[in-house]
């Protein structure tokens, strides 16, 4: 799943490839995408005629500014836009296709068919599912030091299990939460509560360096995510602990760990991420 780097990019590419389009009509071949109307006719009739001003992101939400409207575009495990001639082909998985007045069209293609799309009032879809409980922005100025010990330090559970609940912090997800415990040098079964407060301070640095890290490098292209250009992320090239399983930890050599923590497969290094940290003397 795309997680907040790769949907950050997929926000940055679409800014440039379709801010100032005008919607001449739209066209839905599977229904079940359209959340919100439930009416896909309905969801058509709204869009047409109205004008694309920007692209912003919510955790691993696209926010599709229209004049007058707001499309919540969730891409879940495959789905992918991309700008193309209305002469081209259309390729297999596209479900739904918003078509401009100049010719182009922006296409959501989804092989998995897991992805959604909500369409709100400006404002209103920050007061209803699917972005109204959503967490901190972890690279936004409201997520402080402050608040990431308040949200963590009082959790009786697994700090990777925290990390991973879009209540508490938005679009870290599997990948880059691996990433940084093995950067902060923190055990992803520890409990939230039992971290210090120089160990809180690593990680929420560790969290915020890796993001930028990664939206640097476009993201990671660990299966089939691209851009809305068609182009791959970079920073699986510079993946630490993740998908090396058996391989020798960069900083001590230790072979890497695999197991499973919360429903997801979890990488660390046992040497450099002790469970249980050593007392100071």
């Amino acid at each position: 799943m795309p997680e907040l780097p790769e949907v950050e990019t997929v926000k940055r590419t679409l800014n440039q490839l379709i801010k100032g389009k005008h919607i001449d009509h739209v066209t839905v071949h599977l229904p079940r995408i359209i959340q919100r109307p439930d009416d896909i006719e309905a969801f058509a009739f709204m869009l047409k005629g109205h004008t694309v001003e920007g692209v912003e992101r919510r955790g691993k939400f696209l926010r599709i500014k229209l004049d007058g409207l707001v499309l919540v575009s969730h891409l879940r495990m495959e789905g992918r836009y991309g700008l193309y001639s209305s002469g081209d082909p259309v390729e297999k998985h596209t479900h739904v296709i918003f078509h401009f007045d100049d010719g182009t069209e922006l296409r959501y293609k989804d092989v998995r068919q897991f992805g959604t799309m909500h369409l709100f009032a400006p404002g209103e879809e920050f007061k209803l599912p699917p972005l109204c409980k959503l967490g901190y922005e972890p690279l936004d100025d409201t997520f402080t030091l402050g608040a990431f010990k308040e949200i963590v330090g009082t959790k009786k559970t697994k700090i990777k299990v925290v990390l991973l609940n879009q209540a508490y912090v938005v679009g870290i997800g599997n990948i880059y939460v691996d990433e940084a415990l093995f950067k902060a040098g923190i055990h992803p079964e520890r409990m939230a509560n039992s971290l210090k407060d120089n160990e809180l301070e690593r990680l929420y640095e560790a969290i915020r360096s890796t993001l930028l890290e990664a939206v640097e490098a476009g993201g990671s292209s660990i299966k089939s995510y691209v851009n809305g250009q068609g182009e791959m992320g970079m920073f699986q090239h510079q993946l630490r602990i993740y998908g090396r399983k058996d391989e020798p930890c960069h900083n001590c050599g230790s072979p890497v760990v695999k197991t499973v923590v919360g429903g997801r497969g979890t990488h660390y290094c046992s040497r450099c991420q002790p469970l249980k940290p050593k007392a100071k003397r």
